[in-house]
């Protein structure tokens, strides 16, 4: 009885004389159909352009293979990967933390950090904290957190309304934008920066168009009669 006695099984397509099968469907170079050959004559046409040949379709019958430089082929695979990686969005809920006598200074530097967070695309968990006898004035709470959604309603809404949890309330905001689009809007400004910074250092050194023309000539030489 056949058993499995361990190893990984390789996602790797079968490349050249890894293939074993009488024969194949071929597709060419640039994606140009040539039907089914001899395995051999497949592979002797990949030694002539210089090229794999390389399984894409192993369950069918016969399977198909194609003509291609496998090498660049994987290193252009794991660049899309990479690169798709990059622009995953990934949800993130950031948590902000008020009073609800907070002064005016604090309240200001709290509303800057809520603005970053959803001008980045993320949540914002906004807290009440109540002590003491404030827990006895949640209207004041309350109050506050419509202030803050009113302040920064161009860039978020309020997706869970304020609600009393034990001592505190919560209220969450959420983005306008997407985050994979604040991302996208992250990456130019970046970019327009860095291209204003490589450009400023040859700002300002060219001579005006109708600066006079220096000369070699001594102030002083007379002029000819």
């Amino acid at each position: 009885m056949w058993c499995y006695r361990g190893g990984s099984i390789s996602a790797e397509p079968r490349i050249n004389d890894r293939i074993r099968v009488p024969e194949v469907r071929l597709v060419g170079p640039s994606g140009e159909q040539v039907g089914i050959v001899p395995l051999a004559k497949a592979l002797e046409l990949a030694q002539e352009y210089d090229l794999d040949l390389v399984e894409v379709a192993a369950n069918a019958r016969p399977p198909v293979c194609k003509l291609m430089d496998y090498g660049k082929f994987k290193y252009e695979s794991a660049m899309k990967a990479r690169e798709a990686r990059k622009n995953q969005a990934h949800t993130v809920i950031k948590e902000m933390k008020l009073r609800p006598k907070i002064d005016p200074h604090d309240y200001d530097t709290k509303k800057g950090h809520v603005v970053r967070f959803l001008k980045q695309g993320d949540k914002v968990k906004i807290t009440i904290m109540f002590r003491g006898r404030e827990q006895s004035r949640p209207e004041l709470g309350f109050r506050l957190l419509q202030r803050l959604a009113a302040d920064v309603e161009d860039l978020g809404f309020i997706e869970s309304n304020p609600k009393q949890d034990g001592r505190n309330m919560i209220m969450v905001l959420g983005p306008h934008k997407k985050k994979t689009e604040a991302m996208a809007e992250a990456r130019e400004a970046q970019a327009a920066r860095k291209a204003e910074r490589q450009g400023s250092p040859d700002q300002g050194h060219e001579a005006p168009a109708d600066a006079p023309a220096e000369t070699d000539a001594p102030a002083d030489t007379p002029s000819e009669a």
